[in-house]
């Protein structure tokens, strides 16, 4: 075999080489960029949730929850205080009222709740069949420092056999996030050390 022969075989090698190593560079080079699609797709699958609602399939997107972290506070605050304060003239819805509001709340709240049945409240509500609606006003939040204070402005409506009349109710406190969510807690907050500020009478009819 000749010299020539020789380096022939050679650069032919250098090129097989070459070739080989070039196109296990674009394979890996392909399999990482499929590799990072299917995740990046799979992100955006799991950002789709499907409903089904009165028979049909309807297609809602996932969110961060930072981005609806003040539409969650408020509507927990506002439900705490729905449960709280809308009493009826009835032991049992009562109570039943207030163990879903203990479950949005620190014993803050309960220790407010033993204290209106201490002095006689909910007895005095039920002897004169005096039923208590509630709506909050506004929610002032401070997501700037955590928990997360808020003062919230609400008003009761008394409806009594003789009439009507309106209280003025400011309350305040700190929301802190739990780890899990529950049936019972479905947004996953616990309201501490909440107190009532002001609770005064502003309108009679």
């Amino acid at each position: 075999m000749s010299f020539e022969q020789l380096r022939n075989i050679d650069s032919a090698f250098k090129h097989v080489k070459a070739l080989s190593i070039g196109a296990i560079v674009v394979s890996f080079l392909c399999m990482v960029f499929c590799i990072y699609k299917s995740y990046q797709l799979v992100g955006k699958s799991a950002e789709r949730i499907y409903v089904l609602h009165n028979g049909k399939v309807l297609e809602a997107l996932a969110a961060d929850r930072r981005a609806n972290l003040p539409v969650e506070l408020r509507d927990h605050i506002r439900t705490f205080h729905g449960y709280f304060f809308s009493v009826s003239p009835d032991d049992g819805a009562i109570k039943r009222d207030m163990d879903k509001a203990l479950y949005l709340a620190d014993e803050s709240a309960k220790k407010e709740y033993d204290n209106l049945r201490e002095s006689g409240f909910y007895n005095r509500m039920i002897a004169a069949n005096i039923s208590q609606e509630i709506e909050v006003d506004s929610i002032a939040l401070s997501l700037d420092n955590y928990p997360y204070k808020f003062t919230c402005f609400a008003t009761e409506k008394l409806v009594r056999s003789s009439g009507i009349s309106y209280r003025k109710l400011v309350t305040a406190g700190e929301v802190r996030a739990l780890e899990d969510r529950s049936d019972e807690n479905p947004h996953g907050f616990l309201i501490q050390k909440w107190q009532t500020l002001e609770n005064r009478d502003v309108v009679q009819k």
